[in-house]
């Protein structure tokens, strides 16, 4: 197994919809609705092109991701994510699912860089310890296939959950 996945992988404490990436990843329910959390942000500052689109697109299946374009955001796109049902909880199937299809959606539309938010710890309520292990699984097998990802980041909007994440990485053979 070659190292080469971890120079792909970046982690920082910050906010998600500043984030200089091809697409950023939406952690969304399975109608599409930009509610709160995440997603409430990405709505606030992307405009209503983006609820728009994904009311023309949604529901999708949980586990299932969905391209658009990012309005108003510095991304050219968002993957909405949906790893859950609206006012449902994350399960570990469904937000491993949902990380390896938003991989799928950037591969397919040739994208060069992602940015996760720490996906189904926020309303959601999924444990930051098992999201970071799931993720971090999910974006090494992506970046040890065939891919056109050169950088995959991961966003978090606190130390402690920057924190999880590094430490999760760190552990993680090679």
């Amino acid at each position: 197994m070659s190292k080469d996945w971890r120079a792909k992988i970046g982690l920082r404490q910050g906010d998600l919809t500043e984030a200089d990436a091809d697409a950023i990843v939406n952690a969304a329910n399975n109608d599409l609705k930009l509610g709160g959390g995440v997603a409430g942000a990405i709505r606030v500052k992307g405009g209503p092109a983006i609820q728009q689109e994904c009311d023309r697109i949604g529901p999708i299946a949980i586990g299932e991701a969905a391209i658009t374009g990012a309005g108003r955001l510095r991304a050219r796109h968002v993957i909405h994510a949906a790893s859950m049902r609206l006012g449902e909880s994350t399960s570990e199937p469904n937000l491993r699912a949902a990380t390896r299809n938003s991989l799928m959606r950037a591969k397919e539309n040739s994208l060069k860089s992602i940015a996760f938010p720490a996906i189904g710890t926020g309303i959601a309520g999924f444990p930051i310890e098992r999201c970071a292990r799931v993720m971090l699984q999910e974006v090494r097998a992506h970046l040890d296939s065939p891919t056109t990802l050169v950088r995959v980041e991961f966003v978090l909007f606190d130390r402690h959950s920057l924190e999880v994440f590094e430490r999760v990485l760190a552990e993680m053979k090679d």
